[in-house]
């Protein structure tokens, strides 16, 4: 927890006016403390970064860092890669002292030579600090600021919620392709700097990622789950009459699909119970480090009651079934304590392929939905019945908050990625990669599994270093380990 590492003692030896920090979870590419964020770089004038998302041109962009830039990638993070390419740009204008119209030059550049996902934050030591989003504003970033006895003090952040926990206000979005830069003396210029692209936030973030008391792009993400519990009713309803099947409770499994199980349960009339308790010292199943930890994990992380369950049809409501995991888990444990049937109604349609834009689902072997259908999605998951949110109905639960953004990246679903370049073969690539990268795990120091930092950047390998000892230094030339 963020808590732990900066304690008061902790905040009150930090110097200065300007800060970036990064919060990362395990996910199952490369490992090693090397990659923790944010990075840094000393050539041109000291730039701090921090980079939320999923590059998917690395292999191209490390050819060009090796062949032509001549800089030296430490690790395996495309983050640390994004940053030199930004730092390569700016190290192009030759100058001195650069100012606002060089930085906005070497991040439109940058955005014509990176495809794939990044929110991003990055600091010019002793000018400012900066952040940009991809043309496709995929993953979400935006600014608050707050008034002081001396002037402002602005933040950047991927949510809103930071902004209200520290008392910013007039939250704004960083709007797809734009790049804002604050200067010391609290300067703010904002530009669009990449070309016109199509805008296609991504949907699980409003799905389970984002807390439910953010607002991403004008969208609550508390909203966004009523609707979703609304419009699953309907589907439910029909499913459930065709079934014949009559429903004595509706139960979410918690934390996320509490908001949307409670309309659903409105919608459709039935009592609504909370039948599942969960131990809050316990973090997030889904973010485990490998499929055991997660299963384990999950009798610690929640209890059953068994007076809401003993002979009862239960309908579970969850915000999504990913690796099928936690919800074959789940489910045990409803009928373990007497439940009569287990239906499983999901605020998300069957998510059958990847994530390559920063969220940990890069194996479609993983994904329980995935070459399955409905009937075998419940025998797998050991559910009576599972009943999706067709993604039309998810679309509008989400869009009808801000109809002006007309698209989203739907691609766990659909397969279809907005940015383009994502092959069968690219795809395969990444599973060799997370397949490498486990058994990398299992062989590693002492057994010591660590963290990466945010988000499933399986892209550029680590190699097979001997005796896992780059995964501890995490100091080797990746591209030519790779080829």
């Amino acid at each position: 927890m963020v808590r732990d590492i900066f304690d008061a003692n902790s905040i009150s030896r930090l110097i200065g006016g300007m800060g970036v920090g990064h919060v990362r979870y395990p996910t199952a590419g490369s490992f090693n403390n090397a990659e923790a964020q944010p990075f840094y770089v000393n050539s041109p004038y000291g730039i701090v970064f921090a980079h939320n998302g999923n590059l998917i041109n690395t292999e191209e962009l490390m050819t060009y860092m090796d062949a032509t830039a001549h800089r030296h990638i430490n690790t395996a993070s495309d983050s640390e890669l994004l940053l030199n390419i930004f730092a390569n740009n700016l190290q192009q204008t030759g100058k001195f002292r650069i100012n606002e119209d060089d930085i906005f030059t070497a991040i439109g550049g940058m955005m014509e030579q990176c495809t794939g996902a990044y929110a991003c934050v990055a600091m010019l030591a002793g000018f400012g600090i900066i952040a940009f989003r991809d043309p496709n504003g995929i993953r979400p970033v935006g600014m608050g600021v707050r008034k002081t006895g001396t002037g402002n003090d602005y933040l950047f952040a991927s949510e809103s919620v930071v902004a209200d926990a520290a008392g910013f206000t007039g939250w704004e979005d960083v709007k797809p392709g734009e790049a804002v830069i604050i200067t010391r003396n609290h300067g703010v210029s904002r530009r669009q700097v990449a070309k016109p692209a199509t805008f296609a936030p991504d949907i699980f973030e409003y799905v389970y990622f984002a807390r439910p008391d953010s607002v991403l792009d004008g969208i609550s993400v508390y909203r966004s789950r009523m609707a979703m519990g609304d419009a699953l009713a309907e589907k439910v309803r029909t499913v459930l009459q065709e079934n014949n099947i009559t429903v004595d409770v509706v139960i979410p499994v918690p934390d996320t699909s509490r908001v949307a199980a409670l309309n659903l349960a409105q919608k459709l009339e039935l009592p609504y119970r909370e039948g599942f308790i969960k131990n809050r010292y316990v973090g997030r199943t889904f973010i485990m480090p490998g499929q055991q930890m997660r299963k384990k994990n999950v009798r610690r992380k929640l209890n059953a009651m068994a007076l809401e369950f003993v002979d009862k049809v239960v309908l579970l409501v969850d915000d999504s079934i990913v690796r099928g995991t936690t919800s074959k888990e789940i489910i045990q444990m409803a009928k373990d304590v007497g439940a009569k049937k287990v239906i499983v109604a999901s605020c998300a349609p069957p998510i059958r392929y990847p994530n390559v834009y920063g969220i940990d689902m890069p194996s479609r072997t993983e994904l329980v939905a995935h070459g399955r259908n409905t009937e075998e999605i419940a025998a797998a998951i050991g559910a009576d019945l599972v009943i999706f949110q067709t993604l039309p109905d998810l679309e509008n639960s989400v869009r009808q908050l801000n109809p002006s953004i007309k698209n989203f990246d739907c691609s766990v679903f659909t397969g279809e990625y907005v940015t383009g370049g994502v092959s069968q073969e690219y795809l395969q690539h990444l599973e060799s990669l997370r397949a490498d990268n486990m058994r990398g795990k299992m062989n590693g120091v002492n057994g010591v599994h660590e963290s990466k930092p945010t988000e499933g950047k399986d892209v550029v390998p680590a190699g097979n270093p001997m005796n896992g000892s780059d995964d501890v230094v995490g100091l080797h030339n990746t591209w030519k380990a790779t080829h």
